[in-house]
This record gives C-alpha cells, sequence and structure tokens, in this order.
C-alpha cells in the first residue's frame, strides 16, 4: 500500500509538512523494494530527517510537486530485488538510484553525490553493494 499526505503512520504525524512528504517518499519506494513496513517506517523516517536538514530550497520546492503515489504497479519491484546490489547512473539529467534488474529508479537527484547516499543506505540496509557509474558510462 501507497502512503498519501493524508493516508500515513502515525508515527510520521509530528514531522513538519516538507520532512513527511520526503519520508512518505522514502517509505512507498522501499516498500516497492520489497522492504516490510516494519523495517521501512523507521528506515524512511530517520532517512528523510536527514534529508531534510540538508535539503536545499531546490530540493524542497522539487518535493512540494512530487507525486508521492507515482509507483509501479508490474511487478518490476519487489521481494525478488532485495538481494540485488544498488546502482548509481546518470540519465536525462538527473542521477538516478535503481537495484540492480529493476525496470525503473527508486530516486533521482541532481548531485551524484546525493544519489550515492540513497544508494548507500539502501544497500546498507540490505547488506549489498553499490556499484556507481560515471557520467558517460
Amino acid at each position: 500500500m501507497a502512503y498519501t499526505m493524508n493516508d500515513y503512520p502515525d508515527s510520521l504525524k509530528n514531522l513538519d509538512r516538507l520532512e513527511r512528504r520526503k519520508a512518505i517518499d522514502i517509505i512507498n519506494a522501499m516498500l516497492e523494494e520489497g522492504y516490510d513496513e516494519n523495517r521501512a517506517i523507521p528506515i524512511g523516517t530517520e532517512q528523510a530527517q536527514e534529508w531534510y536538514k540538508d535539503a536545499s530550497k531546490e530540493d524542497l520546492k522539487k518535493l512540494e510537486n512530487k507525486d508521492l503515489q507515482d509507483h509501479d504497479d508490474d511487478n518490476s519491484r519487489g521481494p525478488e530485488l532485495i538481494d540485488n546490489d544498488v546502482e548509481v547512473y546518470f540519465e536525462d539529467d538527473e542521477w538516478k538510484v535503481k537495484s540492480v534488474g529493476a525496470k525503473r529508479a527508486s530516486a533521482t537527484f541532481d548531485r551524484k553525490k546525493d544519489a550515492e547516499k540513497r544508494a548507500k543506505e539502501i544497500a546498507d540496509n540490505r547488506g549489498t553493494n553499490v556499484k556507481v557509474h560515471n557520467k558517460n558510462d
């Protein structure tokens, strides 16, 4: 189940609005990647709080306009991808994070270092590795 700004875990109610949006976005992506809800919620919350502390005005504006329910329903992600490595690559003027074998990225960033950080978080939670591509790979 994908969370929305109107339907989210009670543990997010005390977060600032945009911090809550980011948490919902991360949690939804983790659920799509096959994480158990009991793991995704605290991990997503913590990562959102860290992201929010360092977010630029541009990052906040992008988050404001992001569709939090824009998620695949085609089984391109899920438990079968949970043990796969995570890759960072450049496409369409954005840095993207994707599980190897997934059909689309779970997150996009303007800066490579932000994509690498997110990929490392995912990989660390799974016990897998990160593969970082160069801009021209």
